[in-house]
């Protein structure tokens, strides 16, 4: 049993737990809407896109985050921007855009003396955060996760039929960019535990879960955060006794539940689907 509650008794394993739980709560409540929305592949782009803003708010002695924020919102709007003036498609747009910016801040952080780490930029460093750094990203995120369910049904509609929110008067232009500002401040507030690459796991994934496993959407926010919490929790967990990368582990639990959730999904799993073929 002290084997078992010995991560328990570092206060680095608690801090990682915590920022883990926090970033998987507002990442998953976000993931569904970028699912309904089919945005997954914005979510990859800004995060990819972070990247020069980081190393510019380093050259300046700006705080990283404010940086991070303006290039992955930079990258959103230049998407837009793009796509409505072009005949390119979004995704392709997307293409060019963040991996555009994203070899930007390569060759801006290898000609940028620094002391960060190009790894933890990318996969995180969730054990070794600061103290500054867990309360800047507890707050992000709260602050974030708050808009998000004070807006939730003008966002729902937004996603879900963009044509009748506009109809009924909704304000559709504002609630496309508050939407790709809340997605850039919930990268930055991950940026710190998982890094760049892995978060679009937890953009993705819990939302791709609960969408497996129920069909409403106030149902669907629970399932995601569940399960995102969840596995940000047995992710540190896990990663002390096995000694692996703890960022890497938490989305690799997120990916054991949506194996699960496609295979036994009662309704939408893979097994499912000869019973309903039957019934039907």
């Amino acid at each position: 049993m002290e084997t078992l509650l010995e991560p328990f008794q570092y206060a680095f394993m608690r801090d990682a737990m915590l920022v883990g739980a926090v970033v998987g709560a507002v990442c998953a409540v976000l993931s569904c809407y970028l699912v309904l929305k089919g945005w997954s592949l914005m979510g990859d782009a800004i995060s990819h896109a972070v990247l020069p803003g980081i190393v510019i708010a380093y050259a300046v002695g700006a705080p990283l985050a404010l940086g991070a924020f303006a290039s992955g919102l930079l990258c959103a709007v230049a998407t837009g921007f793009i796509k409505a003036n072009s005949r390119v498609k979004e995704d392709t747009v997307m293409g060019v855009v963040f991996t555009g910016l994203f070899a930007f801040g390569l060759v801006l952080f290898t000609k940028v003396k620094s002391d960060l780490h190009l790894d933890h930029i990318l996969f995180g460093n969730i054990l070794g955060i600061e103290r500054r750094d867990l309360i800047e990203s507890v707050v992000v995120a709260t602050v974030t996760l708050v808009i998000v369910l004070a807006l939730r049904r003008d966002l729902l509609l937004f996603c879900f039929d963009p044509s009748h929110a506009r109809a009924i008067g909704l304000p559709t232009g504002f609630l496309n960019y508050l939407l790709l500002a809340l997605l850039a401040a919930t990268i930055v507030a991950a940026l710190k535990a998982v890094g760049i690459i892995l978060v679009i796991a937890m953009l993705v994934t819990p939302g791709c879960i609960a969408y497996l496993l129920t069909d409403r959407f106030s149902r669907m926010l629970w399932i995601a955060t569940a399960s995102a919490v969840f596995s940000s929790l047995a992710g540190v967990y896990v990663s002390f006794f096995i000694d692996g990368s703890t960022a890497a582990c938490m989305v690799l639990v997120q990916t054991v539940i949506f194996l699960a959730a496609l295979a036994f999904a009662p309704k939408h799993g893979l097994l499912a689907r000869p019973r309903v073929s039957e019934s039907a």
